[in-house]
């Protein structure tokens, strides 16, 4: 070999290379510029505003960056009608105050959603927006009405800029096993169902889990989770490349495990980008709350090997043959890219199958593997867990 082949097969060098690769995709998939997200809208600032100034029997109300436990401990004073006319009073900050009565959110995210819909109606007629602004406004009205059809269960919804919703199937209050389903890219509000192959999406995902531990255990307490509460990339652009999202994403899944009734294991189920903030979060979980962690379709989870996201919880990693993810390269440069990918061998997960999932986001589909395996790590049944081939993924299983 001369000096110069030596130098080319370098591994520096072909990280740089792979590198170069990444950001050829980036250009060609739709650059997303790295910037500040909007914020809050008016209303959430004046009903935060008008929440702070307000009173409940002669008392303050607890700030809502107090904490959860606080938080539960202040409603544990109220009398039923004192919590209905704050919900009434505040629905945007009660629906999305963790440590809140659980059915008090439903309701107050409820009328967050009547008022939201009746505005985006009235845009939607509106002679001031153009006729796309008309047909957007129209879509968001139809999607809010979607989300108030009788029995579903609305854990956060904050409408302000792409909005962040989040759903509950089953009764979170008693269940004995809690499943979070973490989803990536380009979630949102108009993006959290979809009506064709519904399982690549947040409520689908969640839904067919549920199902399927149901059809399993009928008798098992347990629910599931659609979070899309938090602020997700828009499309495989710079945003997508680096830890920025997933580190304030992290932060809101943190309070939002901090919240959940204190009983029973908590397994999160993170999608794409949606492992890259489960991977930044896991140090900072509650200890003993999370009992799992499976990722799917990951571009990383921003460390090398499983033991260096240092928690207690099991790790657990599929990636289906035709995922796209899987020519994505695993490297982290200057904070651009996510780290190891987490089904080598070397990275330390226990790797399933994902036999019949299909592209990117197939894996809740009924019938795979991978719905299957993941029914089984959220009912706790390990050793009936189905490897990838030639991968051990129950040794050492508690």
């Amino acid at each position: 070999m001369n000096f110069a082949d030596e130098r080319f097969s370098s591994p520096s060098l072909r990280a740089l290379l792979a590198l170069a690769v990444v950001f050829v995709m980036l250009s060609t998939t739709g650059w997303t510029a790295l910037r500040h997200h909007q914020g809050d809208n008016d209303a959430k600032s004046v009903a935060l505003a008008a929440w702070r100034h307000g009173t409940v029997g002669g008392r303050a109300l607890p700030d809502p960056q107090a904490g959860a436990q606080a938080v539960a401990r202040f409603f544990g004073t109220l009398a039923p009608a004192q919590a209905q006319r704050l919900a009434k009073r505040y629905p945007l900050i009660v629906g999305n105050l963790n440590g809140a009565p659980l059915s008090l959110r439903y309701q107050a995210n409820q009328l967050t959603l009547s008022a939201e819909r009746a505005r985006e109606r009235a845009r939607s007629h509106s002679s001031l927006l153009t006729t796309e602004g008309r047909h957007d406004a129209a879509e968001r009205a139809a999607r809010y009405t979607a989300l108030q059809q009788p029995g579903r269960q609305i854990l956060a919804f904050d409408p302000a800029g792409r909005g962040r919703v989040a759903e509950v199937f089953g009764d979170l209050d008693s269940a004995r096993r809690v499943s979070i389903v973490v989803p990536g890219v380009d979630t949102d509000v108009m993006s959290f169902e979809r009506t064709a192959l519904p399982y690549r999406a947040p409520v689908g995902m969640a839904r067919s889990l549920y199902g399927a531990e149901r059809a399993a255990d009928p008798r098992a307490r347990t629910a599931v989770i659609a979070w899309a509460d938090w602020t997700t990339p828009l499309g495989v652009g710079l945003d997508a490349s680096t830890g920025e999202l997933a580190e304030q994403g992290a932060v809101r899944l943190t309070a939002l495990v901090r919240a959940l009734p204190a009983r029973g294991d908590v397994a999160l189920f993170c999608h794409s980008y949606g492992s890259v903030l489960c991977g930044v979060a896991a140090p900072g979980l509650p200890a003993g709350r999370v009992s799992d962690i499976t990722v799917f379709g990951s571009p990383g989870m921003r460390v090398d090997r499983a033991a260096d996201l240092r928690t207690g919880a099991r790790v657990w990693a599929t990636r289906d043959s035709s995922d796209w993810i899987g020519d994505v390269p695993h490297l982290e440069i200057a904070g651009l890219g996510h780290g190891a990918d987490p089904v080598s061998r070397d990275f330390g997960a226990r790797v399933v199958s994902s036999d019949g999932a299909e592209g990117h986001a197939g894996y809740f589909r009924s019938g795979t593997a991978s719905l299957a395996n993941f029914t089984r790590i959220a009912l706790g049944r390990f050793p009936d867990i189905r490897c990838a081939q030639g991968r051990s993924c129950t040794a050492g299983v508690a």
